[in-house]
């Protein structure tokens, strides 16, 4: 064991991958919480029952999608990266594609799951590295920066601290309501913790929120805390059924814009999260990073199995920083995170506690972390900022994550144009360009 993940080269040992790869787990577990509370669309209301996804069942397969990808990153891959579904691409695939879109769930799941296949595809060909090249380094940044907000935005308003305002469209809620104070404790906590640098400071502040609403009767007592697993029935294979049962449904333009968005936003998350936890971990060599063929293989086989499971695309987690801070420098740190994953199917029942009031300082801190990408954009270059500016912006204000990379992607071949930069724009925009026009025409 110790031969294969090459910890004798690497200077670790079982203790520091073991820390490692709890620490990692720690970090990332509010995804067990967050992701089944986003695709289930449950603080939504009026909506009909067959928009709304069981909780229980993404629960399971977000487990297993997540246990899956980050065993095969260790395995294959060896490095000390976890893997779950991912943060903006469920928020994407709940409020854009099912809410905004009108498109069933189990679509969906569908187009997440062709996503995965090409993944696969594009993994083994060399071909995903290429496209990823091809877009410009500040469109990659705004894309996660814009992201980030739209989550923040998600945060807020989950949580009544923003509201609806038939005066200015969006305004401050009632600060006086139990609930929304408890979401601002809870978003206090999390912040100083996280300042503090307490590794897993989101999910510690979603517990103590948690027991803090459970005291003031403000979150539900969980009847038990270790129950059985949830069935994953009600979404297991449910990405297969259109293809065979109504393959018609998949021939719009707006699954094409769907598959190509789950490509889009995962070809960048995988590939930004590759490259920082490799750097700190001191695993690049010569400034590349070695057997990325087989990390981007594992996360595309995550991709496919958990849309297969009941959940949105797996990829990378920036989290895994926490995890190498911690000492982690193989995969065997991330076989940890994987047991320990699927260690936490049986602690379900717990979930009863975890209200959209509780999770929302979760989903602020985490759109904080993802914008900070803006400090590598030059925004003294108004060609470059334009479009970067754009794909920010419109995400939260449109409410729609495909909206504002469209928009940003359509300006950016002009900006360049007429700044005599086009030159420098990769053929690959233009076909982009394209694409994303069409989006605004036949949607």
């Amino acid at each position: 064991m110790k031969k294969y993940f090459r910890f004798e080269e690497l200077g670790t040992n079982y203790r520091n991958e073991i820390i490692g790869g709890l620490t990692t787990f720690l970090a990332m577990a509010y995804i067990l919480v967050v992701n089944p509370m986003t695709l289930s669309l449950e603080t939504v209301e009026g909506l009909p029952d067959f928009m709304y996804m069981d909780k229980g069942s993404v629960f399971t397969a977000t487990a297993i999608a997540a246990a899956i990808g980050s065993i095969l990153m260790g395995v294959l891959a060896k490095y000390p990266i976890a893997l779950a579904p991912g943060m903006g691409l469920n928020a994407f695939f709940a409020y854009t594609v099912v809410l905004e879109f009108g498109i069933p769930w189990q679509v969906a799941l569908t187009g997440v799951f062709v996503a995965g296949v090409i993944f696969i595809l594009l993994s083994l060909s060399g071909i995903r590295e290429t496209i990823i090249n091809a877009i410009p380094a500040e469109l990659k940044f705004a894309v996660g920066a814009g992201i980030g907000l739209f989550i923040t935005f998600v945060g807020l308003q989950n949580s009544k601290i923003l509201v609806s305002n038939p005066n200015v469209i969006v305004g401050l809620g009632d600060l006086t309501d139990p609930n929304v104070l408890l979401t601002i404790f809870g978003l206090v906590v999390t912040v100083v913790m996280m300042v503090k640098g307490i590794k897993g400071g989101i999910f510690y502040g979603m517990l103590i929120t948690a027991v803090v609403g459970m005291i003031f009767s403000l979150v539900p007592i969980p009847k038990a805390i270790v129950g059985h697993v949830p069935s994953m029935a009600p979404t297991f294979g449910a990405a297969l059924e259109p293809i065979f049962n109504d393959p018609s449904s998949l021939l719009t333009a707006q699954f094409l814009i769907v598959v190509l968005t789950f490509l889009f936003v995962n070809f960048f998350d995988t590939a930004g999260t590759l490259i920082s936890v490799a750097n700190q971990a001191g695993l690049m060599k010569e400034g590349k990073l070695p057997r990325a063929g087989k990390a981007l293989l594992a996360d595309a086989i995550a991709t496919t199995a958990g849309a297969v499971a009941g959940t949105s695309t797996t990829t990378s987690y920036v989290e895994s920083t926490a995890g190498v801070a911690a000492g982690a420098r193989s995969g065997f740190a991330a076989v940890v995170t994987g047991v320990l994953l699927l260690l936490s199917l049986f602690f379900f029942p717990l979930l009863s506690v975890v209200t959209s009031y509780v999770t929302a300082p979760a989903l602020i801190v985490v759109g904080v972390l993802m914008v900070s990408s803006l400090g590598n954009i030059e925004w003294t270059k108004f060609e470059i900022a334009v479009p970067a500016f754009f794909v920010i912006i419109a995400m939260p204000l449109t409410y729609s994550i495909a909206t504002g990379i469209a928009i940003g992607f359509i300006f950016y071949p002009i900006t360049m144009a007429v700044a005599g930069r086009i030159k420098e724009v990769h053929p690959i925009m233009y076909g982009l360009w394209v694409i994303f026009l069409g989006y605004f025409i036949f949607l």
